[in-house]
């Protein structure tokens, strides 16, 4: 009933953030490839960091 005022863990914010910049890449891909490409290697960072907290739980 509370789950309202509960706050996102920092994994999940990642995760967010991840889909975020993947999403963004995506639209971008038919426009502007640099920036595609830009935000994919974003995205890549993200993913890393995410891979690094769940091996550490």
């Amino acid at each position: 009933m509370f789950g309202i005022f509960k706050k996102k863990s920092d994994l999940e914010k990642l995760e967010i953030k991840y889909r975020t910049l993947l999403s963004e890449a995506h639209k971008l891909s038919a426009s502007n490839r640099k920036l595609s490409d830009q935000k994919v290697a974003e995205a890549d960072v993200v993913l890393k960091k995410i891979e690094a907290l769940k091996t550490n739980n």
